[in-house]
């Protein structure tokens, strides 16, 4: 009677272990999460709408409903990482996307600065994309 309990709980703790284990090799990697810019430029300008898109790199396709909890626009690429401006996140347009308001105060490149949580995965996604801000 032991023998048979004892054979169905190693049975069930190796059949749990194979779920956990392939419910663990179906999540992504962090790495594969990256954000990209919809469009690469913008006017100069205040109240100027940045749209980005999270796109999971191995199958191509958006990410909706990430926590984007760091954000910041200043003008690093130009060697001026001083000259920051304050970045409003707003609704996005489509699943995916993410929209931000912000004053471009000159024309050069300015440096945006995200920093996002998946949901299901471990660690975070974090890029820097370059927008040119134009006269």
């Amino acid at each position: 009677m032991k023998t048979s309990t004892f054979a169905r709980a190693v049975q069930a703790a190796l059949i749990a272990a194979a779920i956990a284990g392939a419910s663990t090799a179906a999540l992504a990697d962090i790495k594969n999460y990256k954000f990209e810019l919809v469009d690469q430029s913008v006017q100069a300008g205040p109240d100027k709408v940045v749209t980005v898109r999270l796109v999971n790199t191995k199958t191509g396709k958006p990410v909706p409903d990430a926590v984007i909890f760091a954000s910041r626009l200043d003008m690093a690429p130009d060697g001026m990482q001083e000259m920051a401006t304050k970045v409003t996140p707003m609704p996005g347009t489509e699943p995916g996307t993410y929209r931000f308001k912000a004053t471009f105060g000159m024309a050069g490149r300015w440096q945006l600065s995200l920093g996002a949580k998946v949901q299901g995965e471990a660690g975070t996604v974090e890029n820097k994309l370059v927008i040119t801000a134009q006269k």
